[in-house]
């Protein structure tokens, strides 16, 4: 039987870099966001999906609150 230990570590998000930026959304949508640093760039991560990757975490993050908006959200 599995603990709920190893159940827990489980469900939370594996990103293969640096979390750079962490946050939760509020509103309509209330879901974990999260800009990772890796070799290739930053990618954007909404609750746990990758988005995409950017070139600079600048662009990054406002393509970030661009999509929680437009998903009807906003990050706290």
């Amino acid at each position: 039987m599995k603990t709920f230990k190893q159940i827990r570590e489980k469900a939370k998000p594996k990103y293969k870099g640096e979390v750079v930026y962490s946050a939760k959304t509020t509103g309509s949508v209330k879901v974990p966001v999260a800009i990772v640093k890796e070799p290739k760039g930053f990618c954007v991560y909404i609750d746990g999906d990758k988005l995409d990757v950017f070139k600079k975490q600048s662009e990054a993050l406002k393509t970030l609150k661009t999509t929680v908006k437009s998903l009807g959200g906003k990050i706290k």
